[in-house]
């Protein structure tokens, strides 16, 4: 059964062709795109008047789906030779790694060529999609990692979904060309993306490391956007909804310490979101793994919780890095409660004001419920 996100992701890219989804860490983009990537594949596996589709084990996909009645929500839903494209983005991309471009021969063979042009992952995707009964989908994650504009190159005026070829392959008043290498002859020559070329891109924008994606190459993108969402953590710890009772001094069951946990996560996403922005809040999956806390004793299911709350530590240090009184914000060390393990402290360097925060090193199994319980503030 496909999530709401994965229809809401297959919808958007059948009627835009170009899909951008961004979010804080831990929202879920990555699996997402593994989602949308196998619904695409297989059509959700479409019955129609012709009858089931018919194994083929030899195949890339064994159940390919069968040709038939158009279905506005997805994509290309009546060509059957279907397949997804990936490539990740970073520093080191190049424009001639997605489209086409010359490199140095590997292993060549005597009197061959020094150079070849090699086929990038958009050119490759695009040329299926050209094929009879091809539809391609380009997964692109990590997409502002890497220098997003210089790598699409001339293509950036050709992935919008009206600048593309017709669905027959002709060419339309509105098609948009851009010049490439011929791969096959070597010569420059005029190209235009296919109809049936899908585009999904995921990216996370508060990431202090990269810089933001240019304007005009963002408004060739439909958005999709993914929140931290506290109702999914609560039904992956298999809790109810939040009710008024007061957290307790010491957790008697584990359901005790998965309360704190959410209570915990909320209220320091909170303070994220006010003093940095609510883009740079961490999203839920960062305490999701496929260790259930909830089905383990006491003690190492505070040792499971140890382990997402190292990285929600390291993202609030990287998002207030350099402000020390931020982190110290985020984790409640202001002012506090006494049993809260991290204290602000003041001293003076060559007679400056210095704030230092202290506390554990490292979470474990005896300071990770009262950290968690003076994070929730309650």
């Amino acid at each position: 059964m496909a999530s709401e996100e994965c229809k809401q992701a297959l919808k958007l890219l059948a009627r835009s062709r170009n899909v951008l989804i961004s979010g804080p860490p831990g929202t879920g983009k990555s699996k997402l795109l593994s989602e949308v990537a196998l619904a695409f594949e297989t059509a959700f596996g479409v019955v129609t008047a012709g009858g089931l589709p018919k194994l083929n084990p030899k195949g890339g996909i064994p159940i390919p789906p069968a040709v038939g009645r158009a279905e506005k929500d997805i994509p290309a839903p009546t060509r059957t030779d279907r397949k997804v494209f990936r490539t990740v983005f970073h520093q080191n991309s190049k424009y001639r790694d997605f489209l086409s471009g010359i490199t140095p021969a590997v292993n060549k063979g005597a009197g061959g060529p020094d150079f070849v042009i090699v086929k990038g992952t958009l050119y490759r995707a695009s040329e299926h999609a050209k094929s009879a009964n091809g539809a391609a989908l380009l997964i692109i994650d990590e997409i502002n990692r890497g220098p997003a504009v210089q790598v699409f190159g001339g293509a950036i005026v050709a992935i919008e979904s009206d600048k593309r070829l017709a669905p027959d392959g002709s060419k339309r008043a509105e098609t948009q060309y851009f010049e490439v290498l011929d791969p096959s002859s070597g010569d420059v020559v005029e190209y235009a993306l296919p109809h049936d070329l899908y585009i999904l891109a995921a990216m996370n924008q508060a990431d202090a490391s990269v810089e933001p994606l240019d304007v005009a190459f963002l408004r060739r993108w439909e958005p999709l956007r993914l929140e931290p969402d506290e109702e999914a953590l609560r039904s992956y710890y298999e809790l109810g909804a939040k009710d008024a009772n007061v957290l307790l001094n010491a957790p008697a069951a584990v359901s005790d310490a998965l309360e704190t946990s959410v209570r915990a996560w909320v209220a320091v996403n909170e303070q994220i979101a006010l003093g940095r922005g609510p883009e740079f809040q961490i999203g839920h999956g960062v305490l999701m793994s496929h260790i259930k806390p909830q089905t383990l004793p006491l003690s190492e299911a505070l040792s499971t919780l140890c382990v997402g709350w190292a990285k929600v530590r390291a993202h609030v240090e990287e998002v207030f890095f350099g402000d020390t009184r931020g982190i110290a914000a985020a984790l409640n060390a202001l002012d506090g409660p006494a049993f809260n393990p991290f204290k602000l402290t003041e001293t003076t360097f060559a007679d400056d004001l210095r704030f230092r925060l202290e506390g554990p090193t490292n979470f474990n199994e005896t300071n990770i419920y009262p950290a968690l319980r003076a994070f929730a503030r309650e």
